[in-house]
């Protein structure tokens, strides 16, 4: 039995029969209403039943839902850097995270527009505990990753979770996709967890790990959405940060956050890729030796390249001149924008909790703080 047997996706040989068990299953039946508004059920049953492979599935379902989205809940979807990255050349795609499903359906639809192979792609296991979620994330090439493990376990974990990695990139030729840290942004605050790397380092064995990630060609990836569709949801959690609480997940909160990612407004949403590292991965090594500053060294170089590369839209620079009571920006956006951002922001907040307001403001604020930063550091 194969050791990833508990995070793997389907095989192609188990496609048809997953989709002849999810076949009738209400949740199946209101996706594809959506996607296909037009026909009746029995004509996408009947496709989905002659469907035998992965590809097929999220090339025929799949992508043309993630169109429907774009179309009912957004003003588009923008990218960049797209044709820097080689057809038939796996890469190890390390991206902020900001929306549970669709980060990765967006980049898979641009990946197959652009010609380029879909991803393989790293979720929680938390959010796949439904049986029918489980089953469509299979049928779309996720394997899971196991969250609230005791340490024994998750260092076990952790090893099989890097050795389907490495196997997706290195023996299968598949790129792989996984967030620059545990869970989405909160607080619009991306930052890159050294523990991800570590995670991804353990299957280098004997090779030196920064030899072995010069050979997995990890590639940034920056998502931004003009409007964060789930903001209103992240509040709570938000709150209890800033007030030093322990917040505690309702029992149907990631359901509830993820089809609000998919239906909530986002108007404008961009994707760019950033350049490979392998260079200044090896320039790393050159300059520090000590293993743990590495990583960091690493994680930074990240940051630095996701940040740069994170398009920053008029909502940004409005929340940031709210939060900080100036008008630093106020040629980054209209006075219809602003009017559009203020009807959104004090319908969902309490105007009279400080805490409420600036948690709200500083979530859309950050990144514009967070990419003059880096580019400042860039300069000098």
């Amino acid at each position: 039995m194969s050791p990833f047997e508990d995070i793997r996706p389907f095989y192609d040989t188990e496609v048809n029969e997953a989709l002849r068990e999810i076949i009738h299953h209400p949740m199946l039946k209101a996706m594809m209403n959506f996607t296909f508004p037009d026909v009746s059920d029995d004509y996408w049953r009947d496709l989905m039943l002659h469907c035998h492979s992965i590809r097929d599935f999220q090339i025929n379902f799949i992508y043309p839902s993630v169109q429907k989205v774009l179309e009912k809940s957004s003003e588009g979807l923008s990218t960049s850097g797209f044709e820097k990255l080689e057809k038939n050349v796996s890469y190890l795609f390390i991206s902020n995270h900001r929306d549970i499903i669709l980060d990765t359906s967006l980049l898979n639809a641009c990946l197959y527009e652009h010609g380029l192979s879909m991803t393989t792609t790293a979720i929680g296991d938390n959010l796949v505990k439904k049986p029918f979620l489980k089953s469509l994330s299979k049928l779309t090439r996720s394997f899971t990753i196991k969250r609230g493990l005791p340490a024994r376990e998750l260092l076990e974990s952790s090893k099989i979770t890097s050795a389907y990695i490495k196997n997706s990139l290195l023996r299968e030729n598949r790129s792989v996709w996984i967030a620059q840290r545990e869970g989405r942004t909160k607080d619009g605050n991306d930052e890159t967890h050294k523990g991800v790397l570590k995670m991804i380092s353990m299957a280098a064995g004997e090779e030196n790990f920064i030899d072995y990630f010069k050979r997995i060609n990890i590639v940034p990836i920056s998502i931004s959405y003009e409007y964060d569709p789930t903001d209103v949801l992240k509040m709570p959690e938000l709150l209890a940060k800033a007030k030093s609480e322990t917040y505690v997940k309702g029992e149907n909160e990631d359901f509830m956050t993820l089809l609000n990612g998919i239906m909530g407004q986002k108007k404008r949403i961009h994707i760019h890729v950033g350049n490979l590292l392998n260079k200044e991965i090896q320039q790393i090594a050159v300059q520090e030796q000590n293993a743990n500053k590495q990583f960091q060294a690493i994680a930074d170089l990240l940051d630095r390249n996701i940040l740069a590369g994170y398009k920053l839209w008029p909502t940004n620079y409005i929340a940031h001149d709210l939060l900080y009571g100036d008008e630093e920006y106020k040629d980054q956006y209209t006075i219809e924008e602003k009017k559009v951002f203020e009807n959104r922001f004090q319908k969902v907040v309490d105007l009279n909790d400080p805490m409420a307001v600036k948690s709200y403001l500083a979530m859309y604020a950050n990144p514009v703080n967070n990419q003059k930063r880096v580019l400042e550091e860039v300069k000098n």
